[in-house]
């Protein structure tokens, strides 16, 4: 008997023995598999974006590049009848009530202008300071001077203006020939005279001419908001680079309608390089009316294509009768340059430097003909309309 419980008791002691074992190694090894399974991702809090960063949608960082180098223009002019504008005392204080020391009635008018050099031009639109007596400009740090006409082109409808000041914040010139349509552009002035105004759109289209605004014409058009009051304003894109010179608006209430016109920095920065450097701008002239080639007229000259300008008129003792033109020849080309019509024809006599020679190939009774010409200087005022070229 006492030999059993001796064996009783030694099996229930290794049952326990084992018991206790297996317990331990479940635990150690639940417990590794455990610290292998992945941790769970970290809740992370939505941190602001840094302070400065421009949101995703706005402009402001253009904008605030730009808008420091747009000025507002006041100009006093003469006036045959009296206005409702010098009435106005946004206008007025700029002038006082009697400026003029006569009773002489004053027409008070506004626009924009950019400042296009640290050293004090300014470039704006021929309109906004045609016949002005007195131009007031009033800087984005609310100074007021006095500026003065350094030269204006009426053709492209472009002024360029001076003002006695230095070290100014001037715009940064874009590139027109990388201008899209589909790009996002801001049109800065000051509309109708409430104050700096920037309203945005894109480009709607390009090379927009025979608008009869001006003689030369390559538009950019535009559904950016402008007024009246934007004339001169600068137009820019997404990177506050003027692209740009707001010039006018398509409207039948005289607000905007979604159709504004721009005339490109390229064309901009040409003329205004002119005036500073001489005055005004010098262009070519060959002394000829001309006008477009319809199918019609290609037909009754036996044409392959309707291309080219037909010379309507030569002016007596002018460059191109000199050179042997006569009415009824059909201008293709200038200096090997192909015309496509008149505007293009204009363009490319424009562009020529008085005095030199020049090549104009013409088709004469079916023939070909190279005549040499030497190029004069293109008379300021003249004629022009949608029809007929004179150049």
């Amino acid at each position: 008997m006492q030999k059993l419980w001796l064996i009783f008791a030694q099996t229930v002691t290794l049952c326990l023995g084992i018991l206790f074992t297996i317990s331990v190694f479940r635990h150690d090894h639940l417990g590794q598999l455990s610290s292998n399974q992945p941790a769970p991702p970290p809740q992370t809090a939505q941190m602001p974006p840094p302070e400065g960063r421009e949101p995703i949608g706005s402009y402001r960082d253009a904008a605030h590049r730009a808008m420091p180098t747009v000025v507002n223009i006041f100009t006093r002019k003469a006036s045959h009848r009296a206005t409702g504008m010098p009435e106005d005392p946004a206008l007025r204080q700029f002038f006082g009530d009697n400026s003029s020391g006569d009773n002489t009635p004053q027409q008070l008018s506004l626009g924009s202008g950019v400042i296009v050099r640290p050293d004090g031009y300014i470039l704006t639109n021929d309109h906004v300071v045609d016949g002005a007596q007195e131009i007031q400009v009033a800087l984005s740090d609310g100074r007021s001077v006095k500026a003065t006409v350094s030269g204006t082109d009426p053709e492209t409808d472009l002024a360029v203006l001076k003002v006695d000041l230095d070290h100014l914040p001037a715009i940064t010139f874009g590139a027109s020939d990388q201008v899209q349509v589909g790009d996002v552009v801001l049109a800065i002035g000051n509309p109708f005279g409430v104050g700096e105004t920037v309203t945005s759109g894109i480009v709607s289209a390009l090379g927009r001419s025979r608008l009869g605004i001006n003689t030369f014409e390559n538009f950019i058009q535009t559904d950016a908001a402008i007024n009246p009051g934007n004339s001169g304003g600068a137009l820019v894109n997404s990177s506050g680079e003027l692209v740009g010179i707001n010039s006018a608006i398509y409207s039948k209430s005289g607000g905007s309608q979604g159709i504004g016109f721009s005339i490109p920095v390229s064309l901009a920065h040409e003329v205004m390089d002119d005036i500073i450097r001489n005055g005004g701008v010098i262009r070519g002239w060959i002394g000829v009316e001309v006008q477009d080639i319809t199918p019609e007229l290609a037909s009754s000259f036996q044409l392959d294509k309707a291309a080219g300008a037909l010379i309507s008129a030569v002016l007596r003792g002018g460059p191109a009768e000199q050179a042997g033109v006569h009415p009824g020849d059909i201008l293709v080309a200038v200096n090997d340059m192909p015309i496509g019509d008149s505007r293009d024809m204009l363009n490319q006599v424009a562009a020529l430097k008085p005095g030199q020679n020049g090549k104009l190939k013409v088709m004469r009774h079916q023939q070909t003909l190279v005549l040499s010409v030497i190029v004069g200087r293109r008379p300021k005022g003249t004629i022009r309309n949608l029809d007929d070229s004179g150049q």
